[in-house]
């Protein structure tokens, strides 16, 4: 079965709107593990605007399942990974002004510092990813950094799904056979819901783990949290 991670920066969003402490991202953290979740994720960015520094380090103690945190690896950001050590550390190259995750890393073009900062995430065992787009020979590229897996950046999947272009997938089942050739396990996320999740984990081989926020947030306002998560674990099978 491939793993549902739950992403809850749009519940930090919705927390942040009104100041405050609700709803409060511990407590869905909590929840949405209860619900079956395989794991929790969340992003934290430089100006705090959705998740914050502190909540990474408030959830340590209850993510009793897979704790993912995303990131651009800057000084701080590096720092309070290897002071909470989480599950996996995912590498995302999102500048400091981007609204969301827009595009993954160029593995050959930053190889020497991304396997810099993946060797110190590994001496502390702590499992990596890295944020690529489906083009093979950034996955090549990957496996040169030491990371651990890769994460497949879903979003134009996403798009040309809705468009009924089904032949979008070909390039993320491809990328994801190479990564296994190579050793590397293969995770995706961004822009997957309930509508797409099940083409996607039935065309992609290898999917170890799909991370998932802002869809199954905005689907569990009509459906409630625990029904989506629910779906979601089906879908997975």
């Amino acid at each position: 079965m491939t793993k549902l991670s739950v992403n809850i920066n749009k519940i930090a969003t919705l927390r942040n709107a009104r100041g405050g402490d609700y709803p409060n991202v511990v407590q869905v953290a909590k929840d949405v593990q209860a619900f079956g979740a395989h794991g929790v994720t969340i992003h934290p960015r430089p100006d705090e605007r959705h998740i914050r520094y502190q909540d990474a380090y408030d959830l340590k103690s209850v993510v009793t399942t897979e704790y993912n945190i995303e990131g651009n690896p800057i000084k701080k950001f590096v720092d309070m990974v290897l002071a909470i050590k989480p599950t996996q550390v995912t590498l995302v190259p999102d500048s400091v002004d981007a609204i969301t995750s827009n595009a993954g890393w160029d593995t050959i073009k930053h190889k020497d510092f991304l396997a810099e900062v993946i060797s110190e995430f590994k001496r502390n065992n702590i499992r990596t990813s890295i944020f690529v787009d489906p083009i093979l020979n950034q996955i090549d590229g990957a496996k040169k950094t030491g990371a651990d897996r890769i994460e497949l950046y879903t979003e134009e999947f996403a798009k040309q799904y809705t468009l009924g272009n089904i032949k979008a997938i070909t390039s993320y089942a491809a990328c994801a056979k190479k990564a296994n050739e190579l050793g590397i396990g293969v995770n995706a996320g961004h822009d997957l819901s309930l509508d797409n999740i099940k083409f996607f984990k039935q065309n992609v081989p290898h999917l170890a783990e799909v991370s998932i926020g802002h869809a199954l947030i905005a689907e569990a306002i009509y459906k409630g949290l625990k029904p989506t998560v629910e779906e979601y674990l089906k879908l997975l099978k």
